[in-house]
C-alpha cells in the first residue's frame, strides 16, 4: 500500500493512506500535532532492509504489514518512491563542522519564504539563502511578507522585483485569499525564522492545525522556536502545506559555488567579464563595475559576497 509521510517523530513515520475523501478511522488523539487531514492515518517504522536511507515529510512510501490504522499498531516502510524534489540545508556553510546535508522536505513544488516586515525586522540575507536552496532543489519560490500593518513592504519588494519572484503581502486581520490561491492544488513548504508569523498563518489556513504560536523577544528581536518538527497539513481547498520549525540559520555547504551564484540571477550576467577562476571576492571581479553601472542593487552583491565569504569561514549575520 502506498502512503504519504505527513510527520516524523523519533523513528515513527505517520502516513496518510487511501483516498483523500475517506473518513479518518484513526482516533483524533492519535494524530500528530497539527495533522488536520482526511484519509486513514497509519503509523509505521522503517524496515531494516532500507538501512540508513532517510525518510522525510513529503515522501511517498510503500507500506506493508498492519495498515489498518488501529491504535497501537505499526506498519513497515519498505520502499521510498523516487522524489521529484528535495529541499536541503546544512548546519554550516563550510566543511569545518560536519558539512552534511540535512533533508528538510521531499516532493514539494513551492517554497514559501515567510518573513516579517517588522517585529522581527526582515533578514534579506536569510531570504537570499533560501532562494539559493530553492534553485538548488528546483522548487519555485514565493515570498510571503507578514505584518504589513507594522511596516510597508515597498523596500523589500523592490529589492526582489528584478528576480521576478512572486510575493504576497499580509497583515493582521487582513484577507488570505491571494495566498490561498497561490497554495491551491500545490505542495508548498513554509520556511522562515522564528517569530515571523508562520504558525499564525498556518492556523489561519488550516483551522484544525493548532500549531503553537511564539512571541518575539523584546531584547534580542528574535522569536522562540515553537514548531519542533515538520508536519504536512491538507488545505481545505486542495493541496498541502508543510510547516517546518523556525530556523535561525540556513547552511549551504552542500551547494556548489556555481549554484550559489545561479541563485542570484540578477548578478550572473555581470560575471561574463570576470577573469577565469574568479571567486567574486577580490578587486579583479567584474561585478563591482556591473553593479556600479546600475544593473543590480548593491545590497544584492553584498549579500552574495557575504555568502561566498562564509563558505571560507567568515561570519554571515544580517
Amino acid at each position: 500500500m502506498r502512503g504519504f509521510v505527513v510527520a516524523v517523530d523519533r523513528g515513527r513515520y505517520t502516513c496518510l493512506v487511501e483516498s483523500a475523501g475517506e473518513k479518518d478511522r484513526r482516533r483524533k488523539k492519535d494524530r500528530p500535532e497539527g495533522a488536520a487531514m482526511s484519509g486513514r492515518v497509519v503509523v509505521a517504522m522503517k524496515a531494516r532492509e532500507l538501512g540508513r536511507k532517510g525518510i522525510v515529510v513529503g515522501d511517498q512510501v510503500a507500506l506493508v504489514g498492519d495498515v489498518s490504522g488501529a491504535s497501537d499498531t505499526l506498519a513497515r516502510v519498505v520502499r521510498v518512491e523516487p522524489r521529484t524534489s528535495m529541499l536541503r540545508r546544512s548546519a554550516d556553510d563550510t566543511d569545518n563542522t560536519d558539512g552534511i546535508e540535512r533533508p528538510v522536505v521531499a516532493n514539494a513544488d513551492q517554497l514559501v519564504i515567510v518573513t516579517a516586515l517588522a517585529d522581527p525586522p526582515p533578514r534579506p540575507r536569510m531570504i537570499d539563502r533560501m532562494l539559493v536552496a530553492a534553485f538548488d532543489a528546483d522548487i519555485e519560490p514565493m515570498l510571503c511578507l507578514t505584518k504589513s500593518d507594522l511596516a510597508p513592504p515597498d523596500e523589500l519588494v523592490s529589492l526582489y522585483a528584478p528576480l521576478g519572484v512572486p510575493y504576497v503581502v499580509l497583515q493582521k486581520g487582513g484577507t488570505l485569499e491571494e495566498v490561498r490561491e497561490r497554495l491551491n492544488g500545490r505542495t508548498s513548504v513554509l520556511v522562515g525564522h522564528s517569530g515571523v508569523g508562520k504558525s499564525t498563518l498556518v492556523n489561519a489556513l488550516v483551522p484544525d492545525a493548532n500549531r503553537a504560536v511564539s512571541h518575539v523577544n523584546a531584547v534580542t528581536g528574535r522569536g522562540r522556536h515553537t514548531s519542533t518538527s515538520a508536519v504536512a497539513l491538507e488545505l481545505p481547498g486542495g493541496g498541502w502545506i508543510i510547516d517546518t520549525p523556525g530556523v535561525r540559520s540556513f547552511g549551504l555547504a552542500h551547494v556548489s559555488v556555481e549554484t550559489v551564484l545561479a541563485g542570484f540571477p540578477d548578478l550572473v550576467e555581470g560575471t561574463v567579464d570576470c577573469p577565469k577562476g574568479c571567486n567574486h571576492l577580490g578587486e579583479e571581479c567584474a561585478l563591482d563595475a556591473w553593479v556600479a553601472s546600475g544593473h543590480a542593487d548593491p545590497a544584492r552583491l553584498v549579500s552574495l559576497r557575504r555568502l561566498l565569504a562564509s563558505r571560507e569561514g567568515a561570519p554571515d549575520d544580517d
